[in-house]
């Protein structure tokens, strides 16, 4: 049986709350770099886009990888920021919900006016090898003795297993993984910078049987951010901003399943789309976590645009593309932009705030009143623990 899930009455709503100036350091392959310079420079744009002082933002949320041994409150001594509230969220994929959802209860309860939340990791040659050798004791003990490890290999059984039970093909992942670069041609921040067409994604060479290389996201430095406060205090400040219209969390989801099939936004997307009086069909563009394709086609299902084990059909008649039918991933996702670590939790949330108002020039998807982000992370062995998402809308 699923988890128990709460009622619309159980929750609070997240009323007068703001989010708003998102912001992105360029991404770049390698950096001799190391986080805190991202953290800092994504913090120095907060300050410049909003026009606030240092020591008005009293709410700092960080999410990194690399920042090891450090955590949210050494970022504060390197910047000198003096924070009333502090969070340290690692959750890779859905450390940008979890963080918008901390930090505006945050602000509902007073605890915080303004809170910073900023995802970053850098990339040196070969700290993504040693970054997945210590990730998870328990997937490396599952798999390094058997001579696998990292998450190619991962993800190639948990790809496998879906193909099994929907009959998904490569060609399914490949329309995907081609509507997506699509749209990382009209986003400034990627490192992919070719068309890509659905024969090359086909001919690309294997990487671990069934993922071939164009399914793989490509590891890079850089990073996102993005401000809560009050919509009072947005609009004192002159700030365009999204309102947040609801949110789900959920951690280990379907923890008997065999091997992940489905993710825990199922358990509880009826209270999401309540929370948010609409139902899927009123969202005008979606963002979700794609480090690989199979993930985005389970977060299809597990949202509700399409049923469980239907998202290959749902795949084949729809242009993903952000002038299509079905915009997603309108910044090109990491898939095509590139993973930073934990700021690629945060690129949905950055991407959407900026379709919201209308700040995402050469792929806006017109001026949609809602907006869905997804969040998924955490992969350990045969599924991944942490999922999430949030509903932002244009302010009313």
């Amino acid at each position: 049986m699923p988890p128990n899930t709460m009622t619309k009455r159980s929750r609070r709503s997240y009323e007068g709350v703001a989010v708003t100036v998102p912001v992105t350091v360029p991404y770049v392959r390698y950096s001799t770099r190391g986080a805190h310079w991202f953290i800092g420079q994504a913090v120095k744009r907060l300050l410049d886009g909003s026009g606030l002082q240092k020591d008005q933002i009293d709410g700092l949320t960080v999410s990194s990888f690399s920042l090891t041994p450090d955590t949210a409150v050494g970022v504060t001594q390197h910047l000198g920021l003096q924070p009333r509230w502090l969070d340290h969220i690692p959750t890779g994929g859905a450390s940008g919900v979890m963080a918008l959802r901390r930090a505006a209860r945050a602000v509902q309860a007073g605890d915080a006016d303004i809170v910073a939340c900023v995802a970053a990791d850098t990339n040196h040659v070969d700290s993504f090898r040693l970054m997945l050798g210590g990730f998870s004791d328990f997937a490396r003990d599952a798999t390094y003795p058997y001579g696998s490890g990292g998450p190619n290999a991962l993800f190639a059984f948990i790809t496998s297993a879906y193909m099994a039970r929907t009959g998904a093909t490569r060609a399914d992942f490949g329309k995907l993984c081609v509507d997506q670069r699509t749209n990382a041609l009209a986003y400034g921040s990627r490192v992919f910078r070719k068309l890509l067409t659905l024969d090359e994604y086909l001919a690309a060479r294997p990487i671990a049987d069934p993922i071939h290389l164009f399914d793989c996201v490509m590891p890079c430095a850089g990073a996102e951010a993005f401000l809560v406060m009050s919509e009072a205090r947005a609009q004192d400040l002159g700030l365009a901003y999204a309102t947040v219209r609801g949110s789900i969390e959920r951690h280990n989801a379907y923890s008997g399943d065999p091997i992940m099939l489905r993710g825990g936004w199922h358990v509880d997307r009826d209270d999401l789309y309540a929370m948010a009086d609409c139902t899927p069909a009123d969202i005008g563009f979606l963002q979700t976590y794609d480090d690989y394709p199979v993930i985005v086609l389970m977060q299809f299902e597990g949202l509700g645009f399409c049923g469980h084990g239907e998202a290959p059909g749902f795949v084949r008649s729809r242009s993903m593309a952000w002038h299509g039918d079905f915009p997603h991933n309108t910044s090109g996702g990491q898939l095509s932009s590139g993973q930073a670590g934990c700021a690629g939790g945060f690129l949905g949330m950055t991407e959407a705030l900026r379709q919201i108002t209308g700040a995402a020039p050469g792929r806006t998807v017109g001026r949609p009143t809602l907006g869905l982000v997804s969040g998924y992370g955490m992969v350990a062995y045969d599924r991944c623990l942490c999922t999430g998402a949030v509903i932002l809308g244009a302010p009313q």
